[in-house]
Order: structure tokens, then C-alpha cells, then sequence
């Protein structure tokens, strides 16, 4: 079989995970194209990996719902040649507070490739794509956080239009409830996520995976609790060699009279 899932590093500390399956129709995602995507991720992680992004090399389809053949042998205990847990070992890698995710959406995307996308911690999205979580529309039901995750991101009433009604939504439309962090030009999404990734790359790991962690352990935690668990890891970065160092080179910069914009974003800062 031929492989169908690529990786490449942009610059150290960045993985690019590429799914590229042309020969499945509309890009949907096989059982064997879920393990591959899996293993890469794991792989990327354990090489060094402090960003990745996931991309598709499928012109007009990111990443689509389950292939329904293999879902549907699986369900009546037919043999499937890949493997199924690859759906559960990638969310457990996009969601890994040792590394920051992003999703580089250029095309269509949808069921199961849509609750990958929930699962990164950032989206980026081109122009003229679609979302949808259409298991409705075949007589299914989201499997992998399409109801869950999505009402934590984007809030229970347009979680309903999506997985209730089986309605697509655009990048803009998601953007401004939350659930997109950009929407880019066509043609442009892959080279914004890989400028924000090597931003990232380029950041203190430690401060970066524990605000993620942050986020991701308070969020079923009660405020007090939440609270209480920030403070935890805030001492322990901190105390990091790196933070230490950090903390006595900026402040000797302050001394100096340098305004705090230059010293944290540089002459041009973001907007």
C-alpha cells in the first residue's frame, strides 16, 4: 500500500503532517490513512516536535469524514485493514500539552476530520471552505467529540445547527464564534499556519505547555480549583532554569530604558 501520510520540518521544532489520499473519494478518512496519521503524530512528537501542523495535499478536501465502508464493516465485525483506534491515539496526540497543534484547513472538511480539527488547539481556515458535521444526514452520530468539544468551542445553540440539523458553517462564521482563530485568502492557509507554528517554535517550551495545560486541565475544574491548579504550574515554570534566566535578561532590558512593546514584540508590534 502506498504510504499515505508525509512529514516535513519547515524549521526545528516544527512538523508539517500531511495527509494525502487522492485515491479515496472526497478525501474521507480510511482506517489505514487514521493509523498512518496517528503514528505520524506520535513520531513527530518523540522526534521534537513543539508545533505540529496538520495539512492535506488533496486539492478542495482537508480532512473528511470516516471512509463509511470501513466504518460500517467494523460495525458488523467485518475485517478492516488498518487500524480503528488510530482515531483515538491522534485527538490523544493533538491534545498532548507537550505540543502546540494547528490545523491548516484548505479545503472541505468534515465528521470525524472536523472533530480532528476541534481537537487542535488552533485552526486556521482559507476562505470558501466548509464545515459540517453531517452524520445526521446519514442516519449516524458524532463519535469523536463533534457534540462534546464543539459546544465547548463554539456554545451549545450553533452546535445545534451542525450536528442537530446537519447544517455546514463558513471559516467567517466560525471565526466569530470562536472556533476559527483566521480566516486566510485561498492558497494561503498552509503558509500562515507554518509562520504562526515557527512563532511558536521559537517560544520558551515550558511557558508554552503550561498554558496548555492550563486550559486543559481547568476546564471541567471549578474556578477555585482552576485557580489553585494555574498557580501549581505557574510556580513550576517559574522556577525553570529557562524562566529564571528569562526573567533577569528582560528586567535588565527595562533597566535599560527599553519600552516593554520593543522588548516583547519588537519595533513592529501585532496587531
Amino acid at each position: 500500500m502506498p504510504k499515505l501520510v508525509e512529514t516535513s520540518w519547515p524549521r526545528d521544532g516544527l512538523a508539517v503532517v500531511t495527509l494525502n489520499d487522492p485515491a479515496t473519494p472526497n478525501h474521507n478518512i480510511t482506517w489505514q490513512a487514521i493509523g498512518e496519521l496517528a503514528d505520524a503524530l506520535e513520531a513527530a512528537r518523540a522526534a521534537g516536535a513543539r508545533v505540529t501542523i496538520v495539512a492535506s495535499a488533496v486539492e478542495g478536501a482537508w480532512l473528511n469524514h470516516a471512509h463509511l465502508g470501513n466504518l460500517r464493516s467494523l460495525m458488523i465485525g467485518e475485517p478492516v485493514p488498518g487500524d480503528a483506534t488510530g482515531w483515538f491515539r491522534a485527538q490523544h496526540e493533538l491534545e498532548s500539552t507537550d505540543v502546540v497543534t494547528i490545523a491548516a484547513i484548505t479545503g472541505d472538511t468534515s465528521g470525524g476530520g472536523c472533530e480532528l480539527g476541534w481537537s487542535c488547539d488552533l485552526r486556521i481556515a482559507e476562505t470558501g471552505v466548509l464545515f459540517s458535521q453531517p452524520e445526521v444526514l446519514m442516519g449516524l452520530a458524532t463519535g469523536i467529540g463533534g457534540a462534546s468539544r464543539l459546544r465547548r468551542i463554539i456554545g451549545r445553540a450553533a452546535t445545534m445547527e451542525m450536528i442537530v440539523m446537519g447544517l455546514p458553517m463558513s471559516p467567517e462564521r466560525l471565526y466569530a464564534l470562536g472556533g476559527v482563530n483566521q480566516v486566510t485568502a485561498k492558497g494561503q492557509g498552509l503558509e500562515t499556519a507554518i509562520a504562526w507554528g515557527a512563532r511558536l517554535a521559537a517560544m520558551p517550551p515550558a511557558s508554552i505547555a503550561g498554558m496548555k495545560q492550563m486550559l486543559a486541565q481547568g476546564e471541567d475544574m471549578t474556578l477555585p480549583a482552576a485557580l489553585e491548579n494555574d498557580q501549581r504550574i505557574a510556580q513550576g515554570v517559574f522556577r525553570s532554569d529557562d524562566g529564571l534566566a528569562r526573567m533577569k535578561t528582560i528586567q535588565a532590558r527595562y533597566d535599560a530604558g527599553e519600552p516593554m512593546r520593543e522588548v516583547l514584540w519588537g519595533k513592529n508590534p501585532p496587531s
